[in-house]
């Protein structure tokens, strides 16, 4: 048996600053993307702290943002969390070892309010399988009062209130107040040669909207469940040793909703992102990546859905692209 820790920082690249900071506030978190301790055996590892939860673990690395695109690849908004935009405080999550190429794990994080042990609570579950070229991955979030004790992304759940929305992407912020926030994921991959043929698809729901006291506001009167349904298809291909192509697309609807004005009917977005990785060295790489997104529709805040580039300021149309041009060092 072994004890280990994770105190892991984010930070601005533009300006150095703490990143992981709650909508509207100007103060990043300290070891705002991971902090845990635990122990590991033969039989797996059990965590407690502030984490990731199970689609991240298990069906993320399955996602072209997690493999090469980066944030501005995740799906709009990363409503499904693959890319791991949010995390999981006052966590105990186990992980299994490996039988037979299946892992499995789980996730529970108590919502920190005193007389109410449901309220803000998190719990997600998950598994994979890897054998030769194939491999899979299936994923599970169930998080009470969303706004508050999951998307917050505040040190501690208690923290945010409410009364505040901390949602920043149009895509889905007009459902603040959602009681439930559950997402169904699965991915799989298959490697052939040098190239490998990936996808994934997630199902996301806001339910029981409306709920203003314990999660979040509720301007348009939104009452009853909606739902989102993403799917995406990626390639990716090891031309050499040093340097890795990408392409992957991605498509994202979303339901119609009741609002107190009738129905606010839902968005679609379609997205395309390619890239390139050249490794210097093994510690050292430089990439580009480009992507373009479309919407159409009416989004969750009920204005005109407008394209929403993970990370990037909306557009004022229904159109926006980007290009990034980095280079990395791991220590």
């Amino acid at each position: 048996m072994a004890a280990l820790f994770v105190l892991e920082n984010g930070f601005d690249l533009n300006s150095g600053a703490l990143a992981q900071k709650n909508r509207g506030s100007t103060q990043g978190l300290m070891f705002g993307r991971q902090a845990y301790v635990g122990l590991s055996s033969e039989f797996g590892s059990v965590l407690l702290g502030r984490q990731y939860d199970s689609v991240v673990d298990y069906v993320g690395p399955f996602e072209s943002g997690t493999q090469w695109a980066g944030f501005i690849g995740a799906h709009p908004g990363d409503l499904d969390n693959m890319n791991n935009a949010y995390r999981v405080n006052n966590a105990l999550k186990y992980s299994s070892r490996s039988y037979a190429g299946f892992t499995f794990g789980g996730l529970y994080s108590l919502g920190g309010i005193a007389g109410d042990v449901s309220r803000n609570q998190v719990w997600s579950v998950g598994g994979g399988f890897g054998n030769g070229p194939l491999s899979l991955g299936v994923g599970y979030i169930n998080a009470r009062n969303p706004n508050v004790g999951y998307f917050g992304d505040n040190g501690a759940s208690t923290a945010a209130t409410a009364s505040g929305n901390f949602i920043s992407s149009p895509v889905y912020s007009g459902y603040a107040s959602a009681h439930t926030y559950q997402v169904v994921a699965a991915g799989a991959a298959y490697r052939l040669g040098a190239a490998t043929f990936g996808a994934t698809y997630s199902n996301i729901q806001f339910k029981n909207l409306g709920d203003t006291v314990a999660s979040g506001p509720n301007p348009r009167g939104y009452s009853g469940n909606t739902n989102f349904n993403n799917a995406e298809v990626n390639f990716r291909y090891q031309l050499t040793p040093a340097l890795l192509l990408g392409a992957a697309f991605d498509y994202t609807k979303g339901s119609d909703v009741d609002s107190a004005t009738g129905v606010n009917p839902g968005a679609k977005y379609y997205q395309g992102a390619v890239g390139a990785d050249y490794f210097l060295s093994k510690q050292t790489d430089v990439y580009i990546i480009g992507i373009y997104q479309k919407a159409s529709g009416t989004d969750s805040t009920g204005a005109t859905a407008v394209a929403s580039i993970n990370n990037l300021t909306p557009s004022t149309s229904d159109r926006q692209s980007t290009v990034r041009v980095g280079i990395r060092h791991k220590f």
